[in-house]
Order: C-alpha cells, then structure tokens, then sequence
C-alpha cells in the first residue's frame, strides 16, 4: 500500500505531460497554416516571374554547355600519337637478320630495322647521310672521304666507331664469308685514320660508288672472334643480333610444326638512343608467314597492322574501307630478255619485229595499279635517259613488214617459217598472278605477228634456277636499276660470261660499242659527260634489241587503319619503305592545340 501514493503522482505527471504536446501541436499547425499555406497565394501574382527566371537559368546553363563543346573541338583534336605495337605480315621464311646475308623480304624487313648503312635514301629517293654526316671525293674521283656522325651507339650501348665500318667491309671482302657482295668490293682498300672517319680508296673511278654505302654496318666487338667461314652460320644472326637501327632484338616465337603453317614472330623494341630520334612506336612485331592464306586471314581479322609480300589486293579484304592500299613503284624495270646467243632469238631483226609487236600500254592496263613504262635499258626521268633512243613503239604492220624483210614466211596456221624452220621460242617465267597475266598477253600480242610462243611458269624455286643457269629462250623477269645509270652488270658482254660473279646480263648481250660507252658512263663523275658517253650504248641497244621493255613494277603495301608518316614514293628495294619508320605512329587521341 505504501507505493500507492507514488503512482498516483506518475499517473497525474503523465497526464500533464501529454496535455503540453497536445497543446503545442495544435499550436504549430496554426503556426504552419497561418505562415506558410496560408502565403501560398501570395505567390501566384509573381510566378511568372519567377518561372521566367527558371527558364533564363536554364538557357544559360545549356548555352554554357554546348559552347564548352564547340571551344573544346577548337582547341582539341584528334591526332597521333606515340604508341602501339606495329604488327607486319611478310611472305616468306627468317633465316638472318645480318645486312651481309640478307636476301629475302623477310631478312631484309628485319635487317633494314634494325641496322643503318652509312648512307640511305630519302622520300624524293635521294642518298643522304645515314651513319655518316657527310662525304667527299678528290679530284681524281677514287678516293671517298666519310665523315660519321657523333655519338653513335649499338643497342648494347657500345659505341660505334670506324672502326666498325672498316671491319664490316674487309668481312665482305673476305671470300671465305661468301657475303653476295663480293664482287662489288674486290680491289677497294678501306681505312679509319680515326674513330669518326672512314678512306675508301678505289682501283679506278666509279661514279655509283656511293650507292653501295647503304649496306648495313655490323659490329666489331661482336664478330671479330667469329672465324670468317662461321660467319653464316653464327647466333648473332638468329638469336642475339645488335644492331644501330631504330628498333633493337627483343625475342623470336616459332609456332606450328608443318613447314607449310609455320610462323615466326620476331618482336623488335624501340632503340632510345637511335640517331634519328626515339620511334614512336611502342613496339614492332614482324610475323613470317609461309601460308599466304593465312597471312590474308590474320589480315582481315585485324590482327595484323600492316602486309608485305602479296602481288595483288586480296578480295577478303578488297571492300574493306579499313585497309588502305600503298603502291610503292620500284626503281627497277621489268622486261622480257631476249637470248641473243642461240635459237631464233639470235636474230635480230626477230627481237626488232617482237618489240614492235609488243603493245605495252595494253599490258599496263592488265596490272591493278598505276605505273611508267620501260622504254629502255633507263628509266624515264634518269640521268642519261634519252627519248630519241627509246625502243620501238607499238606498230603490229611495222613488224610484219621487218619479218618479211627478214625471210620469214606466214604458214597457213599463221605461223611464219624460215629455212623451214618455224618462228617458235619459250617465253618463261615465275608462276605468280602478275607474270601469268602478262606472259599470256605477250603471246597473244606476238602470236599476230606469226610468233609461236610456249609459256613456261615456273615455282619460285625452279624458276631461280633457270635463271641462274640461262637455260630459257626467253625470259620475263625485273631487274633492279636503281637511281644511278649505272646498269653494266645488265648489259656488258663480260656480265653475260659463265664465270662472271652474278651473270647478270640476261640477254647474253654483246657489242663492242656498247661496252665501250657502259665503261666510259661508268668512270665519269660529271653528270653532263656520263650523259654523252651513255649515249651509244643506248643507241645501240635501241638497234639491237636484246629485250623489250614493258614497265615499273611496284611493292604492293596494305596497312589496317592509317600509319602517320608513310607515304607512297618511288622506292629502290622493298626494304626502302622504313627510311623514316622511327617516325610512324598508328595510335590517335584527342590534342590540346596551342
């Protein structure tokens, strides 16, 4: 009983309690309804205003907005940039990447990458320095004076010095290695009175002499304990080669057991302290590709940046607006030589009639590209070309009319005879899409005049053979002229010996006039002189006939997406569509302009 009291007071505070709230909540809806819904209509009179205040703000912010993107697309764009890794696909099978052995498009992509001659070309196609600063000659034309570049580094970082360029020529000159170079070599002294300068004293003049200084130069303190005759075979070459170039050995990757599928990857990385600036390509991977079709795969499927080695554009990827096609014409000329030494091709008022017959123009329009025609020994716009003594043109009854002349009589099939003997010879040729086309316009083209002409496609391999030993009538092939007029090796009698070192002189041309002006064009540097002195041989090569002209060939260069810093250009090698590669870029991204 005694907590009775005590709820009694809880009871009747409770109760106070809860009659304050009740009291304050009625006094905060007055509160509200009095000073805030009951203003409510006071604010119809202005909203109007205050919408139109709304909207103003709204404009603004939005007139803010899209002008920040128009000034943002005026100072920003999108441009390239360093970056990426550069995927190439070559035809073909790594075998070296030294610039002594070098030969196929796969070897010499590797090689041209990363080794530097001492002088090279630019994008006009002219010999500029390399290596080398500058040169000289004396007045007497036989000895050249090369001055190198300061601070030059291998990609081990040891530097390179004369001394290295001495040594890269005595290894050439040196039989033992069988470098192919050889015989361009024989008889010139090389020296280095110091670190930065290099002598080349010649047994005569030579005024091309200059263009065999874009071979790559190797270093002394790797190979000079390798014995001359190991040469070929050592592991700088395949797996530990240094170069200069602007991208230094990172690794090769083989996949694929069969030789038909096999692959090779050899990754390449940015030299940082390449002369001619850092790349600005993160990496470069070139992919050696025995299985055409599935280099053209890899090309569509985009894992490819770029493809080299393929005659025409693939129709997989002929509608593709991502791949750009790049036509490098080459400073070469392919023709069709005339054995002059047997058959009826050693008569000439034969070859006179087939190159009458020839419609070139016609032919041009077979191949997928643009390009110039051959219409000599030179190519149009060289040193010493000359129009007045350009082959034959196109004249089907000139050439009935020489074969007349010549005794040759039209059978009843169409065939001409002589002697009765009919007007019949092998034209051959390498298997490939291009001279197959070609090969059977020639023999439309000379069958209207009463020639019987064989086609005779040959793979590759044969086909190299044939050509070394000459055991054709007729051959359609391309030689390589390169910017100076110097093309002796072609055309002298003393090219076309079986003990000459290339045998170059496909035609088994001989003419004593003409080997007197190739000589005479040869050893003279004067421009204007080597002008005059070329001018009976190309007269009588004109005469003689010993090929026929038809046009420039090119190096077809499909890239996935636009490569910043290439440009299409007359070239001389494959390998000549790097002379800036340290500058390509393949990535974009949007650039502040200042």
């Amino acid at each position: 009983m005694r907590f009775r009291p005590l709820r009694l007071r809880f009871r009747k505070r409770f109760r106070k309690s809860q009659k304050q709230v009740e009291d304050f909540s009625a006094q905060t809806e007055k509160s509200i309804e009095t000073h805030i819904f009951g203003r409510f209509s006071r604010l119809l009179p202005v909203r109007r205003f205050v919408i139109s205040w709304l909207l103003l703000l709204v404009v603004l912010i939005a007139g803010v907005l899209v002008q920040t993107g128009f000034l943002n697309g005026y100072y920003q764009t999108y441009q390239p940039v360093a970056g990426g890794i550069y995927t190439e696909g070559v035809m073909g099978r790594f075998t070296t990447a030294n610039p002594l052995f070098a030969s196929s498009d796969v070897d010499t992509t590797v090689s041209r990458l990363m080794f530097n001659g001492l002088l090279t070309f630019d994008s006009r196609n002219q010999l500029v320095g390399d290596l080398a600063s500058d040169y000289s000659v004396d007045s007497h034309g036989t000895i050249y004076t090369v001055h190198l570049k300061p601070h030059l580094k291998w990609h081990d970082a040891q530097p390179l010095t004369a001394n290295d360029v001495v040594f890269t020529y005595k290894t050439i000159q040196n039989p033992d290695v069988q470098s192919p170079m050889l015989a361009s070599w024989q008889g010139i002294t090389v020296s280095a009175p110091n670190a930065s300068t290099v002598v080349f004293t010649l047994p005569g003049v030579l005024a091309s002499f200059p263009y065999n200084l874009t071979t790559g130069i190797v270093p002394q303190h790797l190979l000079a304990s390798v014995p001359p005759s190991s040469l070929r075979s050592a592991d700088f070459n395949t797996v530990h080669p240094v170069g200069s170039g602007a991208f230094a050995w990172q690794a090769i990757q083989v996949t694929g057991g069969d030789l038909k599928d096999q692959q090779e990857q050899i990754a390449l990385l940015p030299f940082a302290n390449y002369h001619g600036g850092k790349p600005r390509l993160q990496e470069f991977v070139v992919k050696a590709y025995s299985n055409q079709a599935q280099l053209i795969h890899d090309l569509k499927s985009k894992e490819l940046t770029a493809a080299e080695g393929l005659r025409d554009v693939p129709s997989q990827v002929l509608f593709d607006k991502a791949v750009s096609q790049h036509s490098l014409l080459l400073s070469a000329a392919t023709m069709v030589f005339f054995k002059t030494s047997s058959g009826n091709l050693a008569d000439k008022a034969v070859r006179q009639a087939l190159v009458s017959s020839t419609n070139v123009s016609a032919i041009i329009k077979l191949l997928s590209y643009p390009t110039h025609e051959v219409r000599g020994p030179l190519l149009q716009g060289q040193l010493a070309y000359d129009p007045s003594t350009a082959q034959a043109v196109f004249n089907l009854k000139n050439a009935t009319t020489m074969l007349d002349q010549a005794g040759w009589v039209t059978g009843h099939d169409g065939i001409r005879f002589k002697d009765g003997k009919p007007l019949k010879f092998n034209l051959t040729a390498n298997d490939a899409p291009e001279y197959r086309a070609v090969s059977k316009l020639l023999k439309q083209q000379w069958r209207r005049a009463g020639a019987d002409v064989q086609v005779q496609l040959q793979d590759i391999a044969n086909f190299q053979s044939t050509l070394a030993s000459h055991q054709y009538d007729a051959v359609l092939y391309g030689i390589s002229i390169g910017v100076d007029p110097d093309v002796f090796v072609y055309w002298d009698s003393s090219q076309a010996d079986v003990r000459s070192a290339n045998r170059l002189n496909l035609s088994e041309y001989k003419n004593a006039t003409a080997d007197a002006a190739l000589e005479s064009g040869r050893t003279r540097l004067s421009a204007q002189l080597r002008v005059i002195k070329y001018k009976p041989f190309l007269q009588a090569w004109q005469q003689d006939a010993p090929a026929v002209g038809l046009y420039q060939p090119r190096i077809l260069y499909l890239t996935n997406g636009l490569v910043d810093g290439l440009t299409d250009h007359t070239i001389n090698t494959t390998a000549d569509r790097f002379y800036n590669v340290q500058n390509w870029k393949i990535r974009q991204a949007r650039v502040t302009n200042h």
